[in-house]
């Protein structure tokens, strides 16, 4: 009996998290796979066992290109926040006083306090022909006319580094924090010199938080619709503008399922990567 209690116990504790990741998470992800194997009959819905959306994805170029959209900006987006990230993160955790790094923290975390909508549509107005990057080139003498900057990919690149540079700090910086000054000393002691101490010894320490805070900016940004649709208009799509424009435009929602689900498979791939560097890190 005195087993059980426990055991009963720490069921109890489990069940709410499992209740609603089975009411909001596994439940809608069936009924969309389900949906995904359906077909249109003019507006009608049919129900079945069909594959004929996931060939449309494979075979129609505007939606191949769409896939290929997003992983090329997600890469783009997750290297750059991760290279800059790093050093901010580094400069925090070293180089800025104890006493001060709350403060530092709090700095790089205030772009979450803003609205997702307001920041997007703030790079709109600063990468516009008319904006600040135009007039301070312009003014400068760099250049005679204004860029093209807004409405394109470097704009969603740019809307999306901003906000993800600080998610990876904070992940680095957690890592950093833990390491022992001993590491630095002991390379030190040994005739290490700074940049070999870093990468024979503080970098391989803090690739777990480089690795997760990667992932997190892979999900997140392969999955925005806000920041392509705003930055980026509508001159290349990403997966989740497409799925907008099936489900607004066309209601054609089985291949909406359909592309959703693939994006969830590519997320899935990129966790099993993830998941499995870090296991194999730790061996």
């Amino acid at each position: 009996m005195s087993g059980r209690a426990p055991r009963r116990t720490g069921r109890g504790f489990v069940a709410p998290a499992l209740i609603w990741t089975l009411a909001f998470f596994m439940v809608p992800f069936a009924v969309m796979a389900a949906m995904s194997l359906a077909t249109l009959d003019g507006r009608s819905l049919v129900w079945g066992l069909s594959a004929d959306n996931y060939a449309r994805i494979l075979t129609t170029p505007y939606l191949r290109r769409a896939i290929a959209v997003s992983l090329e900006i997600t890469a783009i987006v997750t290297v750059i926040s991760v290279v800059l990230a790093y050093p901010l993160a580094w400069i925090i955790a070293f180089r800025v006083p104890e006493r001060w790094q709350r403060l530092a923290l709090v700095l790089a975390v205030l772009p979450f306090w803003t609205s997702y909508v307001v920041r997007s549509y703030s790079w709109l107005l600063v990468l516009a022909r008319e904006g600040v990057v135009n007039q301070a080139l312009i003014a400068s003498g760099l250049i005679a006319e204004p860029l093209t900057l807004a409405n394109t990919r470097t704009a969603t690149v740019t809307g999306f580094v901003h906000f993800f540079v600080m998610l990876l700090t904070l992940t680095i910086y957690a890592n950093l924090v833990q390491l022992s000054p001993n590491y630095r000393r002991a390379a030190t002691d040994l005739g290490a010199s700074a940049f070999q101490t870093f990468r024979h010894v503080i970098l391989p320490l803090t690739l777990p938080g480089v690795v997760t805070g990667a992932f997190l900016t892979f999900v997140l940004c392969i999955g925005d619709y806000v920041t392509p649709q705003i930055l980026g208009g509508n001159n290349e799509l990403t997966v989740p503008q497409v799925i907008m424009v099936q489900l607004g435009r066309r209601a054609d929602f089985p291949l909406a399922s359909a592309l959703s689900v693939v994006l969830m498979g590519i997320v899935t791939l990129a966790y099993l990567g993830s998941a499995r560097w870090l296991r194999l890190d730790r061996l």
